[in-house]
């Protein structure tokens, strides 16, 4: 296949793809280049993840910086940098009024985001260069997902882009990343990695320019090449750039921006907010069989929200079973003591998420009366509750305290939800209660009824509230795509 048929079958198949925006909506006040109005909405979240700073006096101090300075050089300064940095790469990081009014934007009012992608910087970078060299693209590429979601693996755009590289859902598709009800590896650092850089790789190769090949990855191939039949078959970047679409023409330009203060942060007296997870080493740990991140939070003390952080693949605190299996993500330390606790975790796995049937244990204990031990036969059950159970109902049905399912379950709270196993302890035999009865249709009229989706919700979780097989669910709602619901859908469930 000749190169002109190739950009034309890319052309169609990616003419949907594009990138998109990365804007959220944020108010009335909006930017005019949406990657500002991104970083606007999102610099308040970097700064929950953060705390301190590094200890930059003897640097401030051999460049004669106070705290509060705020360096600004001449644009012949800059100028000399970009050239300085080209030297050294096959872009071409153009010193023209464009990139010089972001780049003067970005030193006067965007120190703060510099910081805090300076300071995510270690736990990706090393990652992302890897993964460039491996395909022969430039190093420099690795800017890229700081201008695109600021280096945070679960960021979302308002048009639906996803993860450290924002993924379309039908781009990241295209390039293998795949999505269920559990998972969207659009969010797994590595893979969306490795598809950026094939996506990226097939753009230079379309267009043989990186500034275009940018433009590309944020417009998309169709929109890029309709800019270059209107330019009259111009070449590069900057001669399409006025007949591409207006958020694509400051693309390039802040791509630039955020690559120079990369660079020369330290000549800008901007150094890194130090991360809570700063310069770990990452290990991963794959499960044959599925778990819940609670049940690792509870054995090896490592906090849920650390687990979610460093795990953004998962849509829920669910780990499934797959082949190829689901890996987990941590610190090298958490990592090893999970290795070395398995048979420990899947106990108490299986303690809390169990099946249905009853165990029984021995034990000894002193009869308060007569001081000699007695042997007493305890019933486990395993309850999977209902809906409209309640901790109390629970414990009531099966005669023991709500604080004892609690301390037998590891429950933080008195909150229970639709479908969850959990563990009784008793000595009276009980039969465990049946299904309650599902309402029942009024066949005469016909009559349907339905489910709003809520913040959370997957289509799995829907089905099994409303004690559903997901096949019949699916059946009610043939035209929903039940990998993609979105929040305040109806879902049919009668």
């Amino acid at each position: 296949m000749n190169k002109i048929n190739l950009i034309v079958c890319l052309a169609l198949v990616f003419s949907s793809f594009s990138q998109g925006s990365n804007t959220p909506k944020i108010g009335d006040s909006l930017h005019k280049d949406p990657f500002l109005n991104t970083i606007e909405q999102s610099l308040n979240l970097f700064y929950n993840e953060y705390s301190g700073t590094e200890n930059v006096d003897s640097i401030r101090q051999s460049l004669n910086y106070l705290p509060t300075d705020l360096p600004v050089f001449t644009d012949e300064v800059y100028c000399q940098r970009l050239d300085e940095m080209n030297e050294m790469s096959p872009f071409h990081l153009d010193c023209n009024s464009s990139t010089l009014s972001t780049l003067r934007y970005f030193v006067k009012k965007r120190r703060g985001f510099i910081k805090v992608v300076l300071g995510r910087s270690p736990l990706y970078f090393e990652m992302f260069e890897a993964k460039l060299a491996s395909y022969g693209l430039p190093i420099e590429l690795k800017y890229l997902s700081v201008i695109e979601s600021g280096l945070r693996p679960n960021v979302k755009s308002r048009v639906g882009a996803l993860g450290l590289w924002q993924f379309m859902y039908r781009t990241g598709l295209y390039f293998g990343l795949k999505e269920n009800s559990y998972i969207d590896e659009r969010m797994d650092p590595e893979k969306a990695t490795d598809a950026a850089c094939r996506y990226l790789k097939k753009l230079h190769g379309i267009y043989g320019d990186w500034n275009l090949a940018l433009a590309a990855y944020n417009a998309g191939p169709g929109n890029v090449n309709k800019a270059i039949r209107r330019s009259g078959n111009k070449k590069t970047y900057w001669e399409v750039r006025p007949y591409l679409p207006q958020e694509t023409r400051g693309y390039v330009p802040n791509f630039i921006a955020a690559a120079y203060l990369m660079t020369y942060h330290k000549e800008h007296n901007i150094f890194p907010e130090k991360f809570n997870r700063h310069n770990i080493e990452i290990d991963t740990l794959c499960f044959k069989s599925s778990i819940h991140m609670g049940t690792i939070s509870k054995v090896i003390d490592w906090p849920l929200e650390e687990i979610r952080a460093l795990n953004p693949v998962f849509k829920s605190t669910y780990i499934p079973k797959s082949n190829p299996s689901y890996c987990l993500t941590g610190p090298h330390e958490k990592i090893n003591l999970i290795a070395g606790l398995e048979d420990s975790l899947m106990a108490l796995e299986h303690s809390i998420f169990g099946t249905d049937e009853v165990q029984v244990k021995q034990i000894y204990v002193q009869d308060s009366l007569s001081g000699d031990t007695v042997r007493k036969t305890i019933n486990i059950y395993y309850h999977k509750v209902q809906t409209g159970d309640v901790l109390k109902s629970v414990a009531s049905y099966y005669s023991v305290s709500s604080d004892d399912i609690m301390n037998w379950n590891g429950l933080n709270t008195t909150n229970i939800y639709t479908g969850q196993h959990l563990r009784i302890e008793t000595e009276k035999k009980i039969t465990a209660p049946k299904p309650k009865p599902r309402p029942t249709t009024n066949t005469t009229t016909g009559a349907k009824k339905y489910y709003t989706v809520r913040s959370g919700d997957t289509f799995g979780h829907i089905a099994e509230k409303h004690r559903l097989s997901q096949s019949k669910l699916k059946r009610l709602n043939p035209r929903v795509n039940i990998n993609r619901i979105s929040i305040g859908q109806k879902i049919r469930i009668r």
